[in-house]
């Protein structure tokens, strides 16, 4: 074999190389992206939940063009645990249609989900984030 040749195949084989490292490295990278970002709850507890739920939902409500005529109300829902966060609230709106949020959050997965009922009709369903939550976040 010429010098000529096996040169060519040690260059062939430093860039195969080099491209194959920076694959791996931009897998690894958005492996590790991810578990970061999957994170934790916003709300690490029930009553965390309960407290942010009726100002989050009403943000939320308000930026659809839905104004509430009162206050947001909130209760834990029956089977919640440490790891299981589980809560309702419950108004009306400005014109009087009844209105009934649900947020959840599960410490094992690290997710959470919101869904509001205007007059028993779907406004958002199982979002991951309500009003000002979801600054930089799809909901």
């Amino acid at each position: 074999m010429s010098r000529r040749v096996v040169g060519a195949n040690r260059r062939r084989a430093l860039i195969l190389g080099s491209a194959g490292v920076l694959v791996l490295a931009l897998v690894g990278g958005g492996v590790a992206f991810l578990l970061a970002t999957r994170g934790e709850l916003q709300y690490k507890t029930q009553s965390a939940l309960r407290k942010a739920l009726p100002v989050t939902a009403a943000a939320e409500l308000e930026k659809r063009g839905v104004s509430l005529s009162s206050p947001l109300k909130c209760r834990d829902l029956p089977g919640w645990t440490k790891s299981k966060l589980r809560v309702s609230c419950t108004g009306t709106t400005s014109d009087q249609k009844s209105v009934e949020v649900l947020g959840t959050g599960e410490e094992k997965t690290h997710k959470s989900y919101y869904t509001i009922l205007v007059d028993g009709r779907p406004v958002v369903e199982n979002a991951h984030c309500l009003g000002p939550d979801c600054k930089g976040r799809q909901g």
